[in-house]
C-alpha cells in the first residue's frame, strides 16, 4: 500500500464541516423564534464551520478520487472528531457552556448517542441550543459518513471502505448491491420513521418543541431529553413513554429487518436469531424487573399522578421496567425512573445489561446480540470438541457456518473491550471518582449508554467529574460508538507503515 492520500483525507473533513455547518443553520430558527440571544452565537457558528468546510475541500485538490482502507479509517475516525470540535462551537459561541472541556464532553456526548450530560438545568437553556444538542444526536446516529457517501458519487468519490468502517456491529449488511443506493435507503427509514415519532408523541401531549427534540434522541439511541428529570417528566401521559418504548425497540433493531418489515416481509425479521435474542431477551428481562417493581414497592411509582391510561399499581411497574430495559439494552438512556432506588438486584441486572448494546446496524452502542451470541455458541462448541477432537463443526448463525476468523475477530472485539473497561474503571478511580461510579462511568461511556451507576445515576450526571475524567470519558465515547478497531488501529505502529 503506497503513501496516503492525505488530499482526500482532507477534502472529506472539508465535506464534513460543511454539512454540520448546515444542520447548525436549522437550529438558528429555533433560537429566532423565542428570540433568544443565542441565535447570534449559533449562526455564527454556522457561517465558521461552514468556511472552514469550504476552505478544507477547495485548498485540497486530489489526483486520486480512490479512497483505500488506511484512509477509510481515517476519515472516519477524523471526521467524528471534526463534527465535536465543530460542533461545540453552538455551545461556546452562544455562552450556553463557555467551558471548552464541557462543551466537547456534551458534544461527543451528542454525536456518539451517549446521552451524557454535564449541564444542571436542561430546561433553562436556550431552545436552539436545546434543539442543537438533539440534533448532534440525530446526525450521530446513523452516522453523517453514510450521508456523505450518499452524495460522493456526485464529486467522483467511491465509498464502500467508508461504509465497511463505519457500518454498526460485526459486519455491514447491504440492502442495495450499491452502497450508495444503501446510504440513501437508511436514511430514508431514519427519516421517516423520526417524522413518524414526532407526529404521535405531538398528539400524546407533547409539545411540537419537545416532540421533534425526543423523537431525534430516540432513533439515534441517544437519550438527550428537554427535560431536567428526563422522560419520567411524562410520567402522567403513558402513552407518550408507550410510543418511546417501541421506537426505542425499532432504532435497535437492524435496520436492514427494519427495511424489510417495511416492505411487508415480516417473516424475514423473526427468522434472525438477532432479533429474537434481543426481541425476547428485552421481554424477559422486563418481565423480572416488573415482579421486582410490584412486590419490591419502587418509590417511584408511589409519587404517580393519576391518569386515566394508567390501570394501577401492575401498569406501572410493567410500563417503567419495560421502558428502562429497553433503554439500557438500546443504550438509549432515556428514564423514566431510577433503576438504582428498586433493590440491589435490579442494579445488579441493568449493570449486567450494559454489556449486551442492541441489534448490529441499528443505531445503539454496545457490544451487540450479535457478539453474544456468536460467543456463546463458540463456547458450546468448544464442549463438543473436547468429546470429538478430530470432528469439524462450525458455528453457525442464522442457518449458515460462519468463517472462523469472523469469529476470532468477534472474540478479539470483546476481550479489548472487556479490558478497556477494566482499565478505564481503575484509571477513572485516579480522576477522583468513587470505585463504584468510576465503574459505571467507563461501563456507560465505553458502551454509548448515558445513565450508570453510582454518583453517575439515571438522576445525576457528569458535571462534577474533574475536566481529565470528562476527556477521558469523551475518549471512551469516541471509541465505543465506532466500534473500537476504527479508532485503536491508528495507534498501532504497522498501519503507518508504507507497505
Amino acid at each position: 500500500m503506497g503513501a496516503l492520500n492525505t488530499k482526500i483525507i482532507f477534502r472529506f473533513l472539508g465535506i464534513t464541516a460543511i454539512l454540520n455547518g448546515c444542520f447548525m443553520f436549522i437550529a438558528y430558527p429555533f433560537s429566532l423564534y423565542h428570540d433568544e440571544n443565542a441565535k447570534w452565537g449559533i449562526l455564527g457558528a454556522g457561517i465558521v464551520t461552514v468556511i472552514i468546510g469550504l476552505l478544507l475541500y477547495f485548498l485540497n485538490r486530489p489526483k486520486s478520487t480512490s479512497i483505500q482502507k488506511k484512509e477509510g479509517y481515517l476519515i472516519v475516525t477524523l471526521g467524528w472528531l471534526t463534527l465535536s470540535i465543530t460542533g461545540m462551537l453552538p455551545y461556546l459561541f452562544s455562552g450556553a457552556i463557555p467551558n471548552i472541556t464541557n462543551a466537547f464532553f456534551e458534544t461527543i456526548s451528542g454525536y456518539s448517542t451517549t446521552g451524557s450530560s454535564i449541564l444542571t438545568n436542561i430546561e433553562s437553556m436556550p431552545k436552539g441550543i436545546l434543539f442543537w444538542r438533539s440534533a448532534t444526536h440525530w446526525i450521530g446516529g446513523m452516522g453523517i459518513i453514510v450521508l456523505t457517501i450518499a452524495i460522493l458519487p456526485l464529486l467522483g468519490i467511491g465509498g464502500m471502505q467508508l461504509f465497511m468502517a463505519e457500518a454498526p456491529g460485526p459486519s455491514a449488511d447491504k440492502l442495495h448491491p450499491r452502497i450508495t443506493d444503501t446510504a440513501k435507503r437508511l436514511y430514508l427509514i431514519y427519516v421517516t420513521l423520526t417524522f413518524l415519532q414526532f407526529l404521535l408523541l405531538k398528539v400524546a401531549g407533547m409539545t411540537w418543541f419537545d416532540a421533534i427534540n425526543h423523537a431525534m434522541a430516540t432513533m439515534s439511541t441517544g437519550g438527550f431529553s428537554t427535560k431536567n428529570n428526563s422522560v419520567s417528566f411524562y410520567n402522567n401521559l403513558p402513552l407518550v413513554q408507550y410510543i418511546i418504548i417501541f421506537f426505542m425497540l425499532v432504532a435497535g433493531t437492524n435496520f436492514v429487518l427494519t427495511y424489510f418489515a417495511l416492505k411487508g416481509k415480516i417473516q424475514k425479521v423473526f427468522q434472525s436469531e438477532e432479533f429474537k435474542y434481543y426481541f425476547f431477551g428485552i421481554l424477559g428481562v422486563a418481565s423480572l424487573i416488573t415482579v421486582i417493581i410490584y412486590f419490591f414497592q419502587d418509590p417511584n411509582l408511589q409519587t404517580m399522578i393519576a391518569h386515566p391510561m394508567v390501570f394501577g399499581k401492575a401498569e406501572s411497574a410493567i410500563r417503567h421496567a419495560l421502558f428502562m430495559v429497553t433503554s439500557v439494552v438500546t443504550t438509549t438512556g432515556f428514564v423514566s425512573a431510577d433503576f438504582t432506588m428498586w433493590n440491589f438486584f435490579a442494579t445488579g441486572i441493568f449493570f449486567a445489561l450494559f454489556f449486551t448494546g442492541g441489534s448490529a446496524g441499528s443505531t445503539s452502542g454496545g457490544i451487540k446480540i450479535v457478539r453474544h451470541i456468536v460467543m456463546l455458541k463458540n463456547s458450546f462448541l468448544e464442549f463438543k470438541k473436547a468429546l470429538h477432537p478430530n470432528g469439524i463443526i462450525p458455528v453457525r448463525y442464522d442457518g449458515r457456518a460462519i468463517n472462523q476468523s469472523i469469529v476470532f475477530n468477534i472474540i478479539s472485539f470483546f476481550i479489548i473491550y472487556m479490558l478497556i473497561f477494566v482499565i478505564s474503571s481503575v484509571a477513572l478511580t485516579l480522576f477522583g471518582l468513587d470505585f463504584l461510579s468510576a465503574v459505571g462511568a467507563a461501563a456507560s461511556s465505553l458502551g454509548n449508554i448515558g445513565p450508570a451507576i453510582g454518583s453517575v445515576s439515571p438522576v445525576d450526571n457528569f458535571a462534577h467529574l474533574t475536566d481529565a475524567a470528562k476527556w477521558f470519558c469523551s475518549f471512551l465515547m469516541l471509541i465505543g460508538r465506532l466500534e473500537l478497531f476504527t479508532v485503536l488501529i491508528l495507534f498501532t505502529p504497522f498501519f503507518w507503515r508504507k507497505n
